[in-house]
């Protein structure tokens, strides 16, 4: 279901594809730019563990940062980063095709991958808004 002029949002299956394919380019950017974080494949191993993190994110770091949410509250957020860093390094352990060298490239990945999949977010509805 594409956005119409009547200012529609996409359905949930767009607004998935489109969440999933920004985590897997910003996974792709994380590879590029953190010397700790190997990918071995291609496209489809991108978008496999984008929705590997996304589907573990989701479900586990929900739950996480709620039982932790004193401690992002009172770290004004970055506690959420390390919720976010452990999330990765799950993600490293249940797929073979994702290796992170360490706590510090899995941070800074995480890092990378929050900033960048919200803009490529971003960008991407802004171009399904047209």
């Amino acid at each position: 279901m594409s956005m119409t002029t009547t200012g529609r949002s996409p359905g949930l299956a767009l607004s998935l594809v489109v969440h999933f394919l920004a985590e897997a380019v910003a996974i792709w950017v994380a590879t590029l730019l953190v010397s700790g974080i190997h990918v071995y494949g291609g496209v489809v191993t991108y978008l496999w563990i984008a929705v590997l993190f996304g589907v573990i994110n989701a479900i586990l770091g929900s739950i996480l940062r709620l039982f932790t949410l004193p401690l992002v509250v009172l770290t004004l957020g970055l506690f959420s980063l390390i919720i976010s860093t452990a999330m990765l390094a799950l993600t490293a352990s249940l797929s073979d095709k994702l290796d992170i060298d360490g706590f510090w490239s899995a941070f800074f990945a995480a890092l990378v991958v929050a900033v960048v999949s919200a803009i490529v977010e971003w960008l991407l509805r802004r171009v399904l808004s047209r």
